[in-house]
């Protein structure tokens, strides 16, 4: 340094502190680390916040069910209706009726113009075969002054109610107002879940999962063909079976699904309807679910449905959980008659 002119010094001096600034640059203000994490791209968790690596303190338990916790919106729209006609079905349920008005077009693209569920209108207080007649008449004049044609009112008696002795009397009665009484066997519930709620666009990496009162109903599509299995329903406790059975049958069952398959679960049925209740944005069609753990539901059946719910979810490993607000196995049935 000493044999440096002068204005050579200052410039080493200037340099030196330009360095000094660019090494405060990288470490502080930039926030680059120099560790082995040094070169990881950043990531963003699914709701938007930065990736945060595993600790003590955030890291998921080892039993955890493997299902998305923060609800993010299901960006799917059906096919548009073009000059559809209305169709009406009604579902003898193992807990009372569930009731569905829709439009359908000659593409068989439909939309929900109205539901009930549970409505026990015909199903409690009435003693006498009179007494059902009556109240199924008035059950049918509400659909016909909705718009839909006599003819195009149908009836399905769903496979976890057909030994119930309400629901043979129920068909008794509609047959004698010369309306067919339609039941279906769990595979054919199965597969008209399928037909109603599982998009073209998934076909090839979801399954469908129909929980209901009587039995629970898992179905899929490979090389075009639909599968269809049944294990227990919600009401199992009713039998005194026991939970954990039910649980390593449903296990057991949803282990067939084929792995491409398990990308995402569209689901219905009574006890997913309760659980999409709690966390529904608005009007939206499609909810996605919470974790089975992250459900407080106290009564018994709603308890025994998200056991089987647990079930599903462990059994696939599947993330995504997609509650259809107006899908149904009977507009299945709707969608299948002639046009």
């Amino acid at each position: 340094m000493k044999n440096l002119t002068i204005p050579g010094r200052i410039l080493i001096t200037l340099l030196f502190v330009g360095f000094l600034y660019g090494i405060k640059w990288l470490v502080l203000d930039s926030g680059y680390v120099l560790n082995k994490e040094a070169n990881r791209p950043e990531v963003t968790q699914q709701n938007g916040a930065p990736y945060a690596p595993p600790s003590e303190s955030n890291a998921p338990a080892a039993t955890a069910t493997p299902v998305n916790q923060t609800q993010p919106g299901f960006n799917y729209a059906p096919p548009a209706v073009a000059n559809g006609k209305l169709k009406g079905v009604v579902e003898l349920g193992a807990s009372g009726f569930n009731s569905f008005i829709i439009k359908v077009d000659d593409q068989r693209n439909w939309k929900l113009e109205k539901s009930e569920f549970g409505n026990s209108l015909v199903l409690e207080n009435m003693a006498t075969d009179d007494d059902i007649r009556a109240g199924l008449k008035k059950y049918i004049g509400g659909m016909l002054d909705f718009g839909v044609s006599g003819k195009d009112i149908h009836f399905v008696v769903s496979s976890g109610a057909a030994k119930a002795e309400n629901t043979n009397k129920i068909s008794r009665a509609l047959k004698q107002l010369n309306y067919v009484v339609n039941q279906v066997t769990p595979e054919q519930e199965g597969t008209l879940g399928l037909k109603t709620v599982l998009p073209d666009a998934y076909a090839q990496n979801a399954f469908v999962a129909d929980i209901g009162s009587g039995n629970t109903k898992i179905s899929w599509m490979e090389n075009g063909k639909v599968t269809a299995l049944e294990s227990y329903g919600s009401k199992y406790f009713q039998d005194q079976i026991d939970g954990q059975k039910v649980y390593e049958a449903v296990s057991a069952k949803v282990k067939q699904i084929p792995q491409a398959h398990r990308a995402t679960c569209f689901i219905i049925g009574g006890i997913p309807f309760e659980m999409a209740k709690e966390v529904r944005q608005g009007k939206e069609r499609y909810t996605v679910l919470k974790a089975p753990g992250a459900y407080q539901l106290e009564n018994a059946k709603s308890k025994a449905g998200i056991n089987i719910y647990k079930a599903i979810a462990d059994g696939t490993g599947c993330q995504q959980f997609v509650f259809d607000w107006d899908a149904n196995f009977t507009i299945g049935f709707l969608l299948d008659l002639p046009l």
